[in-house]
């Protein structure tokens, strides 16, 4: 898989120790949503990585949709450090 979690991880992380938190997430399943993007403009007839690929947006926007609740200022600056269109 070309997604490189340790990179994401470093560049999105709160603290030192942190792996979990909800802007880390929302990186990697960015990053996991923008390789199955390219890959099914190649394999258009693939139609589990398609359904695999919904089950991911709708995990990441219901992160996002938390974050936007819980600190709005963190979500803003997730959302243009990503290039999201929210």
């Amino acid at each position: 898989m070309s997604v490189d979690r340790e990179s994401i991880i470093s560049q999105y992380r709160l603290h030192e120790n942190d792996t979990g938190s909800v802007e880390v997430q929302v990186a990697i399943l960015t990053a996991r949503i923008n390789h199955l993007t390219d890959h099914l403009k190649i394999h258009k007839k693939d139609f589990s990585s398609r359904r695999g690929l919904l089950k991911l947006v709708g995990r990441r926007r219901k992160l996002l949709k938390y974050l936007r609740k819980s600190s709005p200022e963190s979500y803003k600056n997730l959302i243009k450090s990503l290039n999201l269109r929210r």
